[in-house]
């Protein structure tokens, strides 16, 4: 995958929850827990369609620690 600018990084918010982004090798990464999708890039350019998106497997997704257990 090509690097995103950085500049455009700080600019870019998840279109599901408006969570900042983060990017990763498999694309840009949603940064709430609780939304969680997963942006494809494309060519250098992100994808930032809800539709085109992909909710990454449970085991993927940070736990959340309730003390419970």
């Amino acid at each position: 995958m090509k690097p995103i600018d950085p500049k455009l990084l700080e600019i870019l918010a998840c279109p599901k929850c408006h969570a900042r982004i983060q990017e990763a090798a498999d694309g840009l990464h949603c940064t709430q827990a609780t939304c969680g999708l997963v942006y494809p890039v494309r060519d250098g350019i992100p994808i930032m369609l809800i539709e085109e998106a992909i909710r990454p497997p449970v085991s993927r997704q940070p736990q959340s620690s309730t003390g419970n257990g």
